[in-house]
């Protein structure tokens, strides 16, 4: 199998573990909570890994996208209810990934912000007009993979490695006071989020029917959802464990991406920073391709559009109406001013509110005899299915108690 095959499921991680909102949120975490916090990062992965496969085999067995899964078994009213929430919440995290892709070419040029946030727009515009939908996936995945260097210099610094494993195990750290007790719970809350992102999973979906699965590629849709949602959660884990070895002794809370950056640049000086800058450029790339064209794809196939990028631009005009829209109105909300990595915040949770509607239809589809034929959910994919349906429930519970009562986690 050639590597290239895996990178629906490469992009899909990289640039949704790894965006914008991870490359700092993971850093704040690591730094605030050292490793205490590397748990939830695998258990949402496991989780991600579970319904990325469901949402990858519907769409090679039923050839069902989830959002005209979500119109036929939530019906018209709850149906359109999410999309509208999907929407406004994949267009805040389009704003933050193209803010966060002007800062880090603001870094590695010199010039403005705003002018490099607008050609930065640009590029993704004639990225998705001109290439296919393979050359896409296989451009920001594959140079996406530049964010390896993240855990080239975690091992480069030498951690305590027995300690970043006790963090594997479920725990509440001793002798959190009321506040910080307050904070673990929305950074646990807010890392569930970002990575069971529901755009992921609407993209991925999407993918598997541009690229024409069937019953021969469910093998390859459970390797891709295990080796790309795998490889996004290591990279998580290192910046989370980097942070806690290098900004905590110092009291640093890393703020910015240019700050997470340094994680690659102690060990490696000039050459790590510009591997790790390049890395997050196509990684925070990738992130924005696939909201602008996740939310191009949930309107299309709410309302039964011809949609796909198998399609020119001009045999999908709604469809291509509509992720234009959608970087046209992401841009303008950067160019208000707001910070790239309180959007991040705002999409987080945003996005975790439409995570119990979104996992839904995918869960009862998967397990539908009737569509998935011999392919219909096990007794294994049955039981994490609604055992972290019930956990995503939970956490979209107190989400926005959470947000509130730590001000974003910033108390």
């Amino acid at each position: 199998m050639k590597i290239t095959e895996l990178t629906l499921g490469i992009l899909t991680a990289v640039g949704g573990f790894v965006d914008v909102s991870e490359l700092v949120f993971m850093s704040q975490a690591g730094s605030r909570f050292q490793y205490a916090l590397v748990w939830v990062i695998v258990v949402a992965t496991i989780g991600m890994m579970v319904f990325g496969e469901m949402s990858g085999r519907v769409a090679a067995i039923a050839k069902q996208p989830v959002f005209n899964m979500m119109r036929h078994r939530l019906g018209l009213n709850l149906g359109l209810v999410t999309l509208i929430a999907s929407l406004i919440s994949n267009t805040i995290t389009c704003a933050a990934e193209i803010g966060g892709v002007g800062i880090v070419l603001h870094l590695l040029t010199g010039f403005g912000f705003v002018p490099m946030a607008i050609a930065a727009t640009a590029v993704f515009v004639a990225t998705i007009w001109l290439l296919p939908f393979k050359w896409i996936e296989r451009t920001y995945g594959l140079l996406g993979l530049f964010m390896i260097v993240f855990a080239a210099a975690l091992v480069a610094i030498e951690p305590p490695w027995g300690e970043i494993a006790k963090g594997l195990v479920p725990q509440i750290p001793a002798g959190l006071g009321t506040r910080d007790l307050l904070a673990y719970g929305y950074f646990t809350v807010a890392i569930v989020s970002a990575v069971m992102f529901p755009y992921e999973t609407y993209f991925y979906s999407s993918g598997g029917i541009e690229e024409k699965w069937d019953e021969k590629d469910l093998g390859l849709n459970r390797l891709t959802t295990t080796v790309g949602f795998g490889l996004g959660s290591l990279l998580a884990i290192a910046l989370l464990a980097s942070s806690a070895q290098l900004f905590r002794p110092l009291g640093i809370n890393p703020e910015m991406p240019g700050t997470a950056a340094l994680q690659a640049a102690i060990p490696f000086g000039s050459t790590g920073l510009l591997l790790a800058l390049l890395g997050m450029l196509f990684a925070i790339g990738g992130a924005a391709i696939e909201t602008c064209l996740a939310n191009a794809y949930s309107i299309s196939q709410f309302f039964g559009w011809r949609w796909g990028r198998h399609l020119k631009p001009h045999e999908a005009p709604r469809f291509t109406l509509a992720w234009l829209t959608v970087f046209v109105i992401a841009l303008a909300i950067v160019l208000t001013g707001i910070e790239p990595v309180q959007l991040a915040e705002y999409a987080i949770v945003a996005s975790i509110l439409v995570l119990p509607l979104t996992y839904l239809p995918i869960l009862l589809l998967a397990g539908d005899k009737s569509y998935m034929r011999r392919h219909a959910n096990g007794r294994l994919a049955e039981t994490l299915g609604w055992g972290y349906y019930a956990l995503i429930v939970v956490a979209a519970i107190a989400a926005i108690p959470l947000y509130l009562l730590t001000e974003g986690g910033k108390l």
